[in-house]
């Protein structure tokens, strides 16, 4: 199990700002240091932007597990740093379009990182907090962790949460959150598909660090492979999946770690995983 990080000061980091990273046993934890709201702001989002860039590069991280400080996980976009831009000359427009463009570029690069990523929630998510949950890979909460797409019930219609939200969860539940606006407990997320877990509090990191560590002891080359192949199938027709799907897995046979896994796991030994 990946032992439970502190998070330190090292060489080339910052120990303060909107996001807090560390990195022990392949497991990079980014955590949301925004509070108390961990509002998505345009330096949040550019923060998380470079975190996930430089895990995504760095090939001793094997997993990244997307947490934050504070009582909230995320209440979503910083509603003040829009709102003041109403005063501009174009009413906002241009930084609209640039805080929705980088929040579904902030998505896309969690979607298209070569690393699984984890949500490891513990508080209300909300807005693009839920989106930013819905568009992990895994998501683990605490029992007393809340949903909700509440734009409905300010004028704003949760559009962007939207698409990840109705991906991650079953159609007619994600529609009752973006119509309705009303917060869902963890219990609920779970059966509409937000969240894989559902854990005590004491026992989240725990919980978060095993299946981290789990996923950490693949095949880097087999993890990169399969996430790719995973979103680019979900959305194409069965017999285009299984197409893509067969391409896929004849690569993935040629590739040296599957030849080294199928052979440790015929002379009954571990694998060394080279990740090519």
């Amino acid at each position: 199990m990946a032992e439970v990080v502190s998070f330190k000061k090292v060489a080339g980091e910052a120990a303060e700002g909107p996001v807090l990273s560390a990195l022990a046993n392949g497991v990079m934890r980014l955590t949301l240091n925004n509070p108390p709201a961990n509002a998505l702001s345009i330096a949040t989002m550019e923060a998380l932007m470079v975190a996930l860039e430089t895990a995504g590069s760095d090939p001793d991280v094997r997993v990244v597990v997307l947490a934050a400080s504070g009582k909230l996980f995320s209440a979503g976009h910083d509603l003040k740093e829009m709102t003041t831009h109403r005063a501009d000359p174009d009413r906002g427009r241009a930084f609209f379009e640039k805080t929705m463009r980088l929040c579904a570029d902030l998505m896309l690069k969690i979607a298209h990182l070569p690393k699984p990523v984890i949500a490891e929630v513990d508080g209300l998510a909300t807005a693009a907090g839920c989106q930013l949950v819905a568009s992990c890979d895994l998501a683990i909460c605490t029992d007393t962790s809340t949903f909700c797409t509440p734009g409905v019930n300010i004028g704003l219609f949760c559009s962007t949460p939207m698409v990840a939200v109705s991906r991650a969860a079953h159609r007619k539940q994600a529609m009752e959150m973006l119509l309705t606006g009303e917060t869902i407990d963890a219990s609920t997320a779970k059966d509409f598909g937000l969240v894989n877990r559902i854990v005590p509090r004491q026992y989240l990191a725990q919980v978060v660090d095993k299946y981290a560590s789990v996923i950490a002891s693949k095949s880097p080359l087999t993890l990169k492979i399969g996430k790719e192949a995973f979103y680019r199938q979900i959305d194409m027709s069965l017999e285009e999946a299984y197409d893509y799907a067969a391409r896929v897995m004849v690569d993935n046979m040629l590739a040296r770690d599957a030849a080294e896994g199928i052979g440790a796991f015929l002379d009954k030994r571990h694998p060394t995983w080279t990740g090519e």
